[in-house]
């Protein structure tokens, strides 16, 4: 019975629900111990929860790696070896970063009250207590404008947007390659956005300077072993990929059937099961979805940025 046919059976008591759940439970356990080296048709089962994707001509283990990505919220309490943060910042500095200005920073944060303290401000999600490690990626323009200060030269530059958004920019592109690089040596990761609920009180945390910006956090640690994290299906491509000209954005086909991807998605991981349409319209209804985040502008004019 295809994934959509049994949401429906589910919801209207279909008699052979239950025999359809037991093999699809079997599918779904396949799915969540999908890994790296499974293979192409694997992965992107997984990622779309597909069987009519064509087999891609081009395939390697770096590709491998990328799609067996997944968020994990549960972690050992062992702490990283010796010197892996250092590595990990190394590949985050190996990623491409506008005019090479190399606009971000990272604070890696490993006292259990100073976590403890951040974790309070993002809502007390617990994988912020359970990881060894927090690293906060930061869009920094302090470092130009101490170097502007030394030299005696105009900086004026820093106050327009278009530089923030470059930090903003390189801050993400370096915790990318951070997460790939953690997820190669078998680390789990987790962005923590809502670090943004209230950047000021992160910046007095921190001990940040003028123009310094919580972008957001990672939880890095060894994943818990007894939790097993599936894959999340993603949209379709064809509402993503646009050749040339922007297409198609929305079309109801390929919503309702992420609609029911994401369903057996949580079905399986046992969580709440909510439509992503639902679940993405709620969370930009109005400035009272935003957690607080609906006063970052505040937010940046309180932490130096004039953003011209």
């Amino acid at each position: 019975m295809p994934l959509s046919s049994l949401t429906r059976a589910f919801q209207n008591g279909h008699p052979t629900m239950t025999a359809a759940l037991d093999v699809t439970d079997a599918r779904h356990t396949a799915l969540s111990e999908v890994s790296a080296s499974d293979g192409a048709h694997a992965l992107l089962q997984a990622r779309y929860r597909s069987e009519s994707r064509p087999e891609p001509e081009h395939w390697n283990a770096v590709i491998g790696q990328i799609l067996a990505h997944r968020s994990v919220r549960s972690y050992k309490p062992d702490p990283l070896p010796e010197g892996t943060i250092e590595t990990l910042v190394a590949a985050g500095q190996s990623a491409a970063s506008s005019s090479n200005l190399q606009t971000w920073s990272v604070v890696a944060v490993s006292d259990p009250a100073r976590k403890a303290r951040l974790a309070e401000i993002a809502g007390n999600q617990k994988h912020i207590l359970q990881a060894p490690t927090l690293l906060v990626f930061l869009a920094d323009l302090n470092r130009l404008s101490e170097l502007g200060a030394a030299r005696a030269h105009a900086i004026d530059a820093l106050d327009y947007l278009e530089t923030l958004f470059v930090a903003i920019i390189d801050a993400a592109l370096a915790a990318q390659n951070a997460v790939l690089a953690a997820e190669s040596l078998g680390l789990g990761t987790v962005y923590i956005g809502a670090l943004r609920n209230d950047p000021e009180r992160v910046a007095k945390e921190l001990g940040l300077p003028p123009k310094v910006f919580p972008v957001f956090g990672l939880c890095l640690g060894y994943p818990a072993p007894e939790v097993v994290t599936g894959i999340k299906p993603r949209l379709s491509p064809a509402l993503i990929l646009h050749r040339e000209q922007y297409g198609t954005g929305y079309a109801p086909e390929p919503v309702a059937a992420y609609d029911a991807a994401i369903q057996d998605f949580q079905s399986e991981q046992r969580i709440p099961q909510v439509p992503w349409s639902r679940q993405a319209l709620a969370r930009v209804a109005g400035p009272q979805s935003l957690s607080g985040r609906d006063r970052i502008r505040d937010a940046l004019a309180a932490l130096g940025f004039a953003l011209r």
